[in-house]
């Protein structure tokens, strides 16, 4: 299935461009998922999916196969497989980056196949829980572009007396954490997100059927 999604940041093309090829930085934002090696233009990784009671692993490898920094164009292309068998993955996906006034305006299409479970929702319903990720998505890459561990400078030695050399902080700030490790890996609660999607696309039908089967039930009572 084809999907397509776009979003604006605001930060430089130049700033975003050098963020989304950063893999070990811009995996941690992807619900989930978590980056296991990199090597060149090749990468694997793990995905927690949880549907219900029903909780999947993804294990996968990807490459890229276009890195064009003239035009900020990148294509990539990922499989995997549940480590169960209950279904598999793949996806071509090709991003975009153009200018957009202060910020960055980002085009990603993506055609997706999968089987198994998640094979169940069809294109729409795959399309409205895509929207709600990359939402998620997008505001875990605007605090890393924005936020204070991109700004914030070294600590600088305190000054000593003139007479004596300037004394070192006895503890170093301890560094910000850019990658969960595995063992901390969330999984993707996917039946937490389809649901609300759910509500919102049916539910002014759901509701109306529910108070037509509660005055069905008062009249049979009668």
């Amino acid at each position: 299935m084809e999907l397509q999604h776009s979003f604006v940041v605001p930060a430089s093309v130049d700033a975003t461009w050098a963020m989304v090829n950063d893999l070990e930085s811009v995996a941690p934002c992807f619900p989930g998922a978590a980056l296991t090696s990199v090597q060149g233009d090749d990468f694997a990784g793990t995905v927690k999916v949880k549907l219900g009671p029903v909780s999947l692993q993804y294990s996968g490898t990807g490459t890229f196969v276009e890195r064009d920094e003239a035009t900020h164009t990148a294509r990539f292309e990922a499989k995997g497989k549940d480590k169960r068998g209950n279904g598999t993955a793949a996806a071509k996906v090709r991003a975009v980056l153009t200018p957009d006034g202060t910020g960055t305006a980002v085009a990603v299409d993506t055609d997706l196949s999968v089987t198994g479970k998640p094979a169940q929702f069809g294109r729409g319903l795959m399309q409205d829980v895509s929207d709600k990720l990359l939402g998620q998505f997008v505001d875990c890459l605007t605090e890393r572009l924005t936020g204070p561990a991109a700004a914030d400078p070294a600590p600088e030695p305190a000054a000593g007396p003139p007479d004596q050399p300037a004394t070192q902080p006895t503890t170093p700030p301890p560094p910000r954490p850019t990658e969960a490790p595995p063992s901390s890996q969330v999984a993707l609660d996917l039946g937490a997100t389809v649901f609300p999607v759910l509500a919102r696309r049916y539910g002014p039908y759901a509701l109306g059927g529910l108070v037509v089967l509660l005055v069905v039930r008062r009249l049979l009572r009668r």
